[in-house]
């Protein structure tokens, strides 16, 4: 049996309530009433073959509270003068929502609008397309506003979260509704205090004008003859922030990036070099270091789609930058390391080279192995040893050509 039942006209009234449009309609006039519901009710064959639960179904269909139902005479060749329901209407808003239980939601949804429309009316634009949203953050809102608020006032603060001196407001609240926040204060501040070219939740603070926490970089001097900081003699694992990192004028003819902390930290000497521990931060923080950009750079990662998908990113800001231990020869060598890759890449990469592509497309198209990878860890570090100094010595003999 397929006819309409009180549970599906619920449902249809439901799924206007999932796409926001009750909630619109409870501050606007976006949904035109009455709305006629679907409807499927039993054929002439049914009322011939099935009239018992014909009869059960228009008795359970008719007491469906919160509609109107439109009926039709039918003269029935076998079971005489019949009376069916022809159309189902939601006459109103307040019966709709008393349909589907969301009368008290709604009602707390435009109590909502109104103090929005007093404090803050710029932000109603974001409700009216995000009103589910909007609903489920009615007790934060009052403190979301207070941040809004507090930027309106303090535009481009150039100080940290910590110090937003809001009402029931304090860092981690700001830190964990960045996302949202992003959003109401791109319609709340004039654009000029907006910083377009930060986005997503990690820029949240350099978008908005506050200090952010100092990227720190974290590197190892290859050398011992290379300078250092006093104190860090030999060959010391330093961290410094970025501005100070960037400041450094090392006489350094390669820097080597690895991802994993173990290879940072068991990478062996090399003359005029240093290696970085990449750690996640982004490629932006180095490419502020100029003289990184006048060095030969290598980045090693895991032969995987999102190994190679590091590397593209990495030549946006050192497109001189070339790989190392990513290639065909290394993945072959080591099958009894393979592993699996959770979600792989399968995007086009453009600033791969030849060869690099080539295993790239090995790896999204599975064509050796579905989701094959090999961890950078997970390299012979006898085979390490030797492409590092064969890559030395290379290094040295053009070095040595243009010195």
């Amino acid at each position: 049996m397929n006819w309409t039942t009180t549970e599906d006209l619920r449902a249809q009234v439901q799924r206007l309530w999932n796409r926001g449009d009750l909630l619109r309609s409870s501050v606007s006039s976006s949904v035109i009433w009455p709305v006629r519901l679907s409807l499927k009710v039993p054929s002439a064959g049914d009322l011939s073959d099935r009239f018992e639960a014909v009869r059960d179904w228009l008795s359970a269909f008719a007491a469906t509270p919160h509609v109107r139902i439109e009926w039709r005479d039918w003269n029935h060749r076998v079971q005489g003068a019949q009376r069916l329901p022809s159309a189902v209407w939601i006459d109103t808003l307040q019966l709709a929502l008393a349909l589907i239980g969301k009368t008290s939601q709604a009602q707390r949804f435009e109590a909502m609008w109104q103090r929005t429309a007093i404090a803050q009316p710029r932000l109603l634009d974001w409700m009216s397309r995000r009103p589910l949203q909007a609903l489920d953050l009615i007790d934060r809102w009052d403190r979301l506003l207070a941040v809004v608020h507090w930027l309106q006032a303090h535009p481009s603060p150039g100080v940290y979260l910590r110090q937003v001196d809001a009402p029931g407001v304090d860092s981690k609240f700001i830190e964990v509704h960045r996302g949202v926040l992003t959003e109401l204060l791109d319609l709340a501040l004039p654009p000029e205090m907006i910083d377009n070219s930060a986005s997503g939740a990690s820029q949240f603070a350099r978008r908005f004008g506050f200090l952010d926490k100092p990227v720190r970089i974290r590197f190892r001097l290859l050398d011992p003859t290379l300078p250092s900081l006093s104190g860090c003699q030999g060959l010391p694992d330093i961290t410094l922030d970025a501005s100070s990192f960037a400041a450094l004028e090392l006489p350094v003819d390669h820097i080597f990036i690895t991802e994993n902390e173990t290879n940072f930290l068991a990478f062996p000497p090399v003359a005029r070099a240093i290696v970085v521990f990449g750690a996640g931060y982004g490629w932006e923080p180095l490419a502020r270091a100029a003289w990184l950009h006048r060095s030969h750079l290598s980045y090693w990662g895991d032969i995987d789609t999102h190994g190679f998908a590091i590397l593209h990113q990495l030549r946006s800001y050192f497109p001189h930058a070339s790989s190392f231990l990513m290639d065909r020869e290394t993945l072959l060598a080591h099958r009894l390391q393979w592993g699996e890759e959770t979600e792989p890449a399968r995007h086009e990469l453009s600033s791969l080279t030849v060869e690099e592509a080539a295993v790239y497309d090995e790896l999204r198209f599975d064509r050796i192995q579905p989701r094959l990878r090999l961890e950078q860890e997970r390299i012979g570090f006898g085979w390490f040893s030797v492409h590092l100094s064969r890559m030395s010595s290379e290094l040295h003999r053009t070095t040595s050509q243009f010195s």
